[in-house]
């Protein structure tokens, strides 16, 4: 049987080692896995602060757009044509934007492969299981 002295000279079996080995790993994964969950609280509360920042970008530019556009029907104005048709074009303008930023999302969905490889696979397992099954 091994034995070892401890630093109060207290002699260790093997089995004695083996445990305290054991405690002290066991310890310093709970100290890692702590470590780590304090790391993404941390992390966590800098995108959560990120993000609220963005969503108040995001406000900000809305009002902005709005602001402009009114401006710009009032430039409009300003050059001769009547309210409501300054409002109108700019309203227009808007739409034809709207339209041909859904037409490019149009396109990039319908452009998706979805999970056509996985279907493949999942056919794949299916025909050799009854394949195999058949022998």
């Amino acid at each position: 049987m091994t034995t070892r002295s401890t630093t109060d000279g207290v002699e260790m079996s093997t089995g004695q080692l083996v445990n305290a080995i054991k405690d002290d790993v066991t310890g310093l994964l709970r100290d890692e896995i702590d470590l780590a969950k304090a790391e993404l609280r941390e992390d966590a509360k800098a995108v959560g602060t990120g993000v609220a920042l963005v969503a108040v970008a995001a406000v900000l530019v809305i009002l902005v757009v709005i602001l402009l556009s009114i401006a710009l029907a009032y430039g409009l104005t300003a050059l001769g044509l009547a309210p409501g048709w300054a409002f109108l074009i700019v309203a227009g303008v808007y739409l034809l934007a709207a339209g041909a930023l859904g037409l490019v999302a149009k396109a990039r969905i319908s452009g998706m492969s979805g999970t056509t490889r996985a279907k493949q696979g999942a056919q794949k397992i299916a025909q050799t299981i009854r394949t195999s099954s058949e022998s």
